[in-house]
């Protein structure tokens, strides 16, 4: 009997020593994050400016020496405005010979005139002859069609002499001059670009490689290089279709949803492409717990604030992160640190991540 006592006092005597144990053994603290699933996915940031959808380079319609320019790059010019102008001195000079001829065949127009109504009162009275009529008559014609043309070409050379002024028929940004001051220029010779402000887009030059994959449901964020909270919208509306030969590059134009008023002509922009994707959680790479071969993750219990483990199915892996298809939801807490060390049920003081 003796024996049975001192042996049920060992026992008891253990099992408090194993209680005491159970219940002395420490909270784990340990850093932890909240699964986020993503449903976008980044294809990358590119820079890119804000120009105008629509541009026009205009030239001289008549060749000469610019004079001068009246508009700087960065003018608004409205309709009618002179943009440049050529020395008008072969021009006047052309419109006054034109005016010259005019005069003369006016003169010539005038006698034809008078013949042709002299013969036709002589013949009339019977002492001249058809062969006379008929040649005054063909005269006056002749000199009739000569008074045409020298009236056109009085038309035509003061339409010259208009045209030694550059003019804009709508309302522009200047945004750059092919040609100077003192400049002799051909007709049709490109002399300055201008730029219509009232509709922009970005533009930015992405890679071949993916140009060649755009599809219908990408998304393009457009912000401004100097304050992000600026920012807007935009769809795909033109992919150039060949790429530069420099820079292997292919440039794309897109359509603003909206236009912020600082999104002046060649403000600087950068654009981010997302396109969607099947919903994916991202984690430190930290995170992940290989037991058997098979992903896991310590998932904490709010409750309880003890931990359990999940498995996953890994996406994509890099040296800093993983990316899961399945296996955890929206709102649970995942451990980031310390996964080795802890055990199922174990309690666990949370930490969270800095989110930086």
């Amino acid at each position: 009997m003796k024996a049975i006592a001192l042996s049920l006092c060992s026992i008891l005597f253990l099992a408090g020593c194993e209680k005491d144990s159970a219940e002395s053994e420490p909270i784990r603290p340990v850093l932890s994050v909240i699964v986020q699933p993503q449903v976008q996915a980044s294809l990358g940031r590119f820079a890119g400016t804000i120009q105008a959808r629509y541009e026009s380079t205009l030239g001289f319609r008549v060749a000469g020496r610019i004079a001068r320019r009246w508009v700087d790059v960065g003018r608004e010019v409205k309709p009618g405005d002179t943009l440049a102008s050529l020395d008008p001195a072969d021009q006047r000079n052309q419109l006054r010979a034109a005016e010259g001829d005019l005069a003369k065949v006016q003169a010539q127009w005038i006698n034809a005139q008078a013949e042709a109504r002299r013969q036709q009162q002589l013949f009339d009275s019977g002492v001249g002859a058809q062969a006379q009529l008929d040649i005054a008559q063909t005269n006056l014609k002749t000199t009739g069609a000569s008074l045409e043309q020298a009236r056109a070409a009085v038309v035509q050379a003061r339409d010259q002499l208009g045209y030694s002024e550059l003019k804009t028929d709508h309302a522009a940004v200047v945004t750059n001059w092919q040609a100077e001051a003192g400049q002799t220029v051909s007709a049709g010779q490109p002399v300055v670009t201008l730029a219509r402000p009232d509709i922009k887009e970005a533009v930015i030059d992405l890679p071949t490689y993916l140009a060649e994959q755009l599809s219908t449901d990408l998304k393009f964020v457009v912000a401004s290089q100097l304050d992000a909270t600026i920012n807007t919208s935009a769809t795909l509306r033109v992919l150039e279709p060949q790429a530069d030969a420099a820079t292997r590059t292919r440039r794309a134009r897109l359509t603003l949803a909206s236009t912020p008023e600082a999104f002046y002509l060649g403000t600087a922009i950068s654009v981010t492409l997302t396109s969607a994707v099947s919903p994916r959680s991202e984690l430190p790479a930290t995170a992940l717990l290989e037991s058997e071969g098979q992903p896991q993750v310590w998932v904490v219990d709010p409750q309880q604030n003890t931990v359990a483990t999940r498995e996953v199915k890994v996406l994509e892996r890099t040296p800093y992160s993983v990316v899961l298809s399945a296996g955890v939801q929206a709102g649970e807490r995942v451990v980031t640190a310390g996964v080795n060390s802890l055990k199922p049920g174990q309690k666990v003081k949370v930490d969270e991540e800095d989110p930086r």
